[in-house]
């Protein structure tokens, strides 16, 4: 089974936040390699900020990802925005904890060089996440509609 090392950084106040515990439980369960990753949840002003600065993007989303090495193993940071994550929660009518486990294998996923820009990428990346999920103990994010993080 692959390592992770993880340090969560809690840049919000939001209400409901996972504990570093889940955070780490859902990060492992989509590891392919040794990783070692900075998860930071941040309000929308960060994310923002974020998004706007590396992506060309004036909006907060619900998770960026920043891969910074790829061998021998994976470093990277996952950025996930608080408020961004509940409303969509609240929009797509689940749990606020599934959602948040979504998004961090999401995450995950794209360190490990997983897309969703190509169809046939996007599919594959779905149906990990997916495994994944349900692996989890979580319902399919992908089964009653299209969800795209």
């Amino acid at each position: 089974m692959p390592k992770l090392a993880m340090s969560v950084q809690y840049a919000s106040e939001s209400d409901g936040l996972p504990s570093e515990k889940q955070f780490r439980r859902w990060a492992r369960a989509a590891l392919r390699v040794d990783t070692e990753a900075t998860l930071r949840i941040v309000d929308e002003e960060e994310g923002r900020i974020l998004n706007r600065d590396y992506r060309g993007k004036d909006y907060a989303t619900n998770v960026l990802t920043f891969p910074l090495v790829e061998e021998p193993w994976l470093v990277g940071d996952i950025i996930l925005c608080a408020p961004v994550v509940a409303r969509e929660a609240h929009e797509q009518n689940i749990t606020l904890e599934a959602h948040y486990a979504h998004l961090t294998v999401h995450g995950i996923l794209h360190m490990h060089g997983y897309d969703h820009e190509e169809e046939h990428q996007a599919e594959l990346m779905e149906s990990i996440e997916s495994s994944t999920m349900i692996r989890l103990g979580y319902a399919d994010p992908y089964l009653s509609e299209k969800r795209k993080p």
